[in-house]
């Protein structure tokens, strides 16, 4: 008979034993840079790593606050964070967004800023790998998020547990953890931690969702399902990522030169759709057009024109993503960054 699991397994605290193996891909790094922002998972997250750092062998611990100037307590907080990286042995910088504040979108804004400037810290030490707290509730609310806004697998799939900014990796090993857990931790260590006030402000996307969630649950859409949904999609992503370079590799007619990309279309016209439009997308990052990688939805609008044309021996012309994408009679699509002064997302022609 199996046991079933105890009903207070969610709010256990994190052991040594299961810190060792959530840390277990960072033991290879020289250095780390915790990301604090004082609040309970960044605070336990330091605390966790604090204790696995000081094995042997193990990666030298920085850690960093950003403040972004936004709330008067900001300041006292980042002061906590340092005073409790001090008693764990822990380097600690506080990181300030200089400057005016936009007037809207400011969590992106400020999450734009916070990333920047974590990355120079890691670049500054050395090539420090960041290390964030992003939890299985967060990887929840990224799934149903990017659902809302019509996002496909990849999108999907959510966090990664590794990932790039720039010339800065950047860790999640706390995705499969609930938030309660990370709670249960601090509490069983007496320690404290703080509430950003924005954190409970439905004016924010990320909290209207966060506020759902019991509802979601009650249906059996929880976090532990929605993570699930990520991991199997990742894994997904992964296969269709690979298959999509071999396309990519095979309809590539010569090696791309700055700013432009031919790809012979007729060698890829009969792959999966989804296959056609990872290449489509793969060929823009890489033409460098300097817009950002399209919309789902437009990257679709742009294969469903291709096909026909390329079917009828049609020539035809679009502009997507900073990029002008040029098919000839012949079936070659030629993709070219478009001039500086014309860059951008523009209706299609064709």
């Amino acid at each position: 008979m199996i046991a079933a699991p105890a009903a207070t397994a969610s709010h256990t605290p994190i052991g040594p034993a299961e810190a060792e193996a959530l840390f277990h891909d960072l033991a290879g790094e020289a250095r780390l840079l915790c990301a604090v922002s004082g609040g309970p998972d960044s605070t336990a997250l330091l605390c966790l790593l604090s204790d696995w750092a000081h094995g042997p062998g193990r990666p030298r611990l920085h850690a960093a606050t950003v403040d972004h100037g936004l709330r008067p307590e900001a300041g006292v907080e980042a002061e906590t964070v340092g005073k409790l990286s001090a008693t764990l042995g822990v380097d600690h910088v506080t990181l300030r967004w200089e400057g005016p504040k936009p007037a809207s979108a400011l969590q992106d804004e400020a999450r734009r800023a916070r990333y920047d400037l974590l990355t120079q810290e890691a670049s500054r030490l050395g090539g420090a790998v960041i290390v964030t707290a992003h939890t299985l509730d967060d990887q929840a609310e990224t799934v149903l998020m990017r659902l809302a806004h019509g996002s496909g697998p990849s999108g999907l799939a959510g966090m990664r547990g590794r990932s790039r900014r720039g010339a800065a990796q950047i860790a999640r090993p706390l995705l499969g953890i609930p938030k309660a857990r990370l709670i249960a931790t601090l509490r069983a260590r007496q320690l404290p931690f703080v509430e950003d006030p924005s954190n409970a402000d439905r004016r924010f996307e990320r909290v209207r969702w966060r506020a759902l969630a019991p509802l979601l649950a009650e249906h059996g859409l929880d976090a532990g399902r929605l993570g699930l949904l990520a991991r199997r999609l990742a894994r997904q992503e992964e296969a269709l990522c690979e298959a999509a370079d071999t396309a990519l590799a095979r309809a590539r007619l010569s090696p791309s030169v700055e700013g432009v990309t031919r790809l012979a279309l007729e060698a890829i016209a009969d792959e999966p759709e989804e296959i056609l439009l990872r290449v489509l997308g793969a060929a823009l990052r890489e033409t460098g057009g300097g817009g950002d990688q399209p919309r789902l939805e437009r990257l679709e609008a742009c294969a469903a024109a291709l096909l026909p044309a390329l079917r009828g021996r049609l020539a035809m012309r679009r502009t997507l993503s900073g990029c002008i994408l040029s098919l000839d009679r012949e079936g070659v699509l030629t993709i070219r960054a478009e001039g500086p002064r014309r860059r951008g997302i523009h209706p299609a022609t064709s």
